[in-house]
């Protein structure tokens, strides 16, 4: 149903939508119509996947066994794992990489430095697509050498560390609308040092998302403008969330959410579904789904932004804000999560070919895929909470995502394939998984 969203205040900031894309934009409608996916699975009416409910508590099982691995404390306090962030990918080997931006060159006040954290924070975000199986980024000041998301983030903050996001020569630890803008397939291939022997999956899709970013922030000075005149970063987003948190820096997940998925509503390629006019980005049909008025059959799932939202989140927490409602945002089905998944075979194909054939973000397999592993990260979650005897405000998915269901998707893609890619033949462009 739609009801749910008129349950949220809607902000004087958002741009005038029809009442079906504000629906698809919001939380509730990503477990509502995934919630109609599952209804599907269980009745066995899917084309794609069926659910074998048989395998949740092993996976439940090499979950934990994975958490308790990566954070041994965790056996007994589950609060001790952190929130599935960037930051995480950020800080690979120990080494505290954003921190270095507080001192890096022209120090800065506790204000600037969460702008900084933040411009970090998006830009990282939105090149965090999958790699590809061969593709390595070689960090000079640890001589160490990473890939996959670690790669990418490290190769990302080095990025920023070298001032290519900004155009202000005197301030390069940023990222501006006019930096960004000007970004081209060669920045990308030189920063993430791609060439024939290191292939990168989606150079122009990155660099193409980057360019919308400049544009989409320029245009929402609501939520990214300077007081200053100084062209438009993501880092300014914290100056308009302290006007929507209340004196004790309480801030709604929902505050936050709208100011992500309508401020950045301009990213998205022209090629995704447009409803009403608005694209929609990561929101997608499902042929078993009703299709007797427009947007019925389209099942949200803004992977990217909920992934921007957490690790916003944690920028957000650093700066004092508390932030109400988590729990209303969802797991991320992506590749590791839904992997585990399938690799574990609580998701069962219905068919060889769909293991072996390529398959595009907008087929019915791929989207059926995504929308149970939502709803399937919070059987497992809940079944995770309820061993602990704790609720979803004082162990949250984000905590299980992390500990957890990604690492475990990671591990057991590993365990089953030489490339340690995942299950299925996705066909990316760099812009959703």
């Amino acid at each position: 149903t739609q009801s749910t969203w008129g349950l949220l205040s809607c902000s004087s900031t958002m741009d005038p939508v029809t009442p079906t894309v504000k629906y698809l934009r919001s939380l509730p409608s990503i477990r509502e119509r995934c919630g109609e996916i599952l209804a599907l699975a269980k009745q066995n009416a899917l084309p794609n996947f069926s659910l074998d409910m048989s395998k949740l508590d092993d996976v439940v099982d090499f979950v934990l066994s994975v958490m308790h691995k990566n954070y041994p404390a965790s056996r007994e306090n589950p609060s001790c794992v952190p929130f599935h962030s960037r930051f995480r990918h950020l800080e690979v080997g120990g080494s505290l990489r954003p921190a270095s931006l507080r001192t890096i060159g022209s120090p800065c006040d506790d204000l600037e430095f969460s702008r900084r954290l933040l411009d970090l924070t998006v830009v990282s975000v939105l090149l965090d697509a999958g790699a590809g199986p061969t593709w390595k980024y070689f960090e000079a000041a640890t001589n160490a050498e990473f890939n996959r998301s670690e790669g990418l983030a490290v190769a990302s903050f080095d990025m920023f560390k070298d001032g290519a996001f900004s155009s202000d020569a005197a301030q390069p630890h940023q990222a501006d609308a006019e930096g960004l803008k000007r970004l081209t397939d060669e920045h990308i291939i030189r920063g993430f040092q791609v060439a024939d022997t290191n292939p990168l999956v989606g150079v122009t899709g990155r660099s193409s998302l980057l360019q919308r970013l400049g544009a989409a922030i320029e245009k929402k000075p609501q939520y990214f403008g300077s007081k200053t005149g100084a062209p438009a970063r993501p880092g300014n987003l914290i100056d308009y969330l302290l006007t929507q948190a209340d004196e004790n820096k309480s801030l709604s997940v929902h505050s936050l959410w709208e100011a992500v998925i309508y401020g950045l509503e301009d990213i998205w390629p022209a090629t995704r579904t447009v409803l009403d006019g608005t694209n929609m980005g990561d929101v997608w049909v499902h042929p078993s789904l009703p299709n007797d008025v427009p947007g019925r059959n389209l099942v949200p799932f803004h992977k990217l932004s909920q992934w921007l939202t957490y690790s916003l989140m944690e920028v957000l927490i650093g700066a004092g804000f508390q932030i109400v409602g988590i729990s209303d945002m969802t797991g991320l089905p992506e590749y590791r999560n839904g992997g585990l998944l399938l690799d574990m075979g609580l998701l069962v194909p219905k068919r060889d070919d769909i293991l072996t054939s390529p398959h595009t973000p907008d087929s019915s397999v791929i989207v059926e895929w995504r929308a149970l592993t939502v709803c399937m990260l919070d059987a497992i979650g809940e079944s995770i909470q309820k061993r602990y005897g704790q609720d979803s405000t004082q162990l949250p998915l984000v905590k299980i995502l992390e500990g957890g269901t990604w690492a475990a998707g990671r591990v057991v893609a590993k365990s089953k394939r030489a490339d340690g890619g995942p299950p299925l033949n996705i066909v990316s462009d760099g812009t959703v998984f």
